[in-house]
């Protein structure tokens, strides 16, 4: 039987970790994409990632609000065409907010609240990308993070604040989820490790899957 048929129930995975399946409807969906491919688009577009180690990253990555790159922030693409990093969107910010109210069951906050959320970093994988395990810890704030998918599912693992090795929980994240970890599990070591490609609702139209993080930045 096609497991569709059954609900996903909400699950907190940690403390502070909760996982919301089916947050954003298709349209949604739809209207999160259609703004994605035009946050690729140059300057400040969709670029491959180089580590100070002279690796380089299988996700390649926009960002909006502030430039993430290894290890810290910046107002341009200093690794890459230097140029102005891409305004954040009010709205991601309101979507950020209601994302946190709803994850943890409280009333949404004013919509003043919502503009500390300043940062969003756009990942996009194909079938053979992949995230190691990592911190998101380049911030100054402890606000919890928020993650959205479109597209492929892929499995997502989250971990503990103490090592990037076991224990670990792997979650399958589909089009459309939602999950956000904040608090006791703010600073947990996660990763993708692998994408399922051909996952994704043909409705979207998307090969591939994208992952939109949405942080404070505290700077």
């Amino acid at each position: 039987m096609d497991d569709e048929l059954f609900p996903r129930p909400r699950a907190e995975i940690a403390p502070g970790a909760v996982h919301v399946p089916g947050w954003l409807d298709l349209a949604a969906q739809q209207r999160l994409l259609t703004a994605c491919r035009t946050w690729a688009r140059p300057p400040a577009g969709l670029r491959t990632v180089r580590m100070p180690s002279g690796g380089q990253m299988s996700v390649r990555m926009v960002c909006l609000g502030w430039h993430w790159y290894p290890y810290g922030y910046a107002r341009t693409v200093v690794d890459g065409d230097g140029a102005p990093v891409k305004p954040f969107p009010g709205r991601l910010g309101r979507m950020a907010a209601q994302a946190v109210a709803d994850a943890y069951g409280e009333e949404p906050p004013e919509a003043a609240d919502s503009a500390e959320y300043d940062i969003a970093l756009v990942n996009f994988y194909d079938g053979a990308a992949a995230m190691g395990m990592h911190r998101d810890s380049d911030e100054k704030s402890a606000a919890p993070v928020v993650s959205l998918s479109l597209g492929d599912s892929c499995v997502f693992r989250f971990g503990n604040t103490r090592t990037r090795n076991r224990p670990w929980t792997d979650v399958v994240l589909r089009s459309g989820d939602l999950f956000v970890f904040g608090g006791p599990s703010r600073a947990a070591f996660h990763g993708v490790p692998r994408t399922l490609p051909g996952t994704g609702p043909a409705a979207l139209g998307l090969t591939g899957r994208l992952n939109i993080t949405l942080r404070v930045s505290g700077l």
